[in-house]
C-alpha cells in the first residue's frame, strides 16, 4: 500500500518546515514605521516645498504611562482670513504601523487653527505635526514622547 505524502512526517519534510521557519524573519516586513517611512510620508503630502519650523505649536506630554490614548494638540498662528489661513494639519509619526496618523482639513471659517485629539502611540517616539497655509508654504513642530505601556503591539507580516 503506497503512503499519502502527508500522512506521515517525513525527514525531508521537517527539514523544509524547519528551514522555512528560520528563513521567515528574513522575508517579513516590519510592523512599525521607521524615521526613513516618516520622512518618506512627509515627503508625498509636501512634495519639494520646505519645510520651515516655526508657527505650529504641538503640545504632547513629554511622559505618558499607556500609549492608547495620549492627548494632543495642535495650534497654528494664523488670522484665519479669507486671504491667510490654516488649510491643512498633517501628523506623523515615526515608529506606529502607519507613520501617517492623520490630516485635519480647516478653512478661514474655523476662526482658530487649533485641533485637539488623542492618538495611539507605539513606543517611544518622535511626532511632527506640519500645517500647510493657503500660500503654499509648510510649518512644522515636533515633540519627543517617551511611552512607558506602547500600543499598537499587534505584529502583522
Amino acid at each position: 500500500m503506497k503512503r499519502s505524502p502527508t500522512a506521515a512526517p517525513t525527514r525531508r519534510r521537517f527539514l523544509a518546515v524547519a528551514g522555512g521557519v528560520a528563513l521567515a524573519p528574513l522575508f517579513v516586513r516590519s510592523a512599525r514605521a521607521t524615521p526613513a517611512t516618516m520622512a518618506a510620508a512627509i515627503r508625498e503630502v509636501v512634495g519639494e516645498a520646505p519645510v520651515r519650523e516655526g508657527k505650529v505649536t504641538l503640545e504632547l506630554p513629554p511622559l505618558v504611562e499607556n500609549g492608547n490614548a495620549v492627548p494632543m494638540t495642535v495650534t497654528v498662528e494664523s488670522p484665519m482670513t479669507a486671504a491667510e489661513h490654516v488649510k491643512r494639519i498633517h501628523v506623523f509619526n515615526e515608529k506606529n504601523p502607519q507613520p501617517y496618523i492623520a490630516t485635519f482639513h480647516l478653512g478661514p471659517r474655523a476662526g482658530k487653527a487649533k485641533i485637539s485629539t488623542r492618538v495611539r502611540l507605539a513606543d517611544s517616539q518622535k511626532v511632527v505635526a506640519i500645517a500647510e497655509l493657503s500660500d503654499g508654504s509648510f510649518w512644522s513642530a515636533s515633540a519627543d514622547m517617551i511611552v512607558t505601556l506602547a500600543a499598537c503591539v499587534e505584529e502583522t507580516p
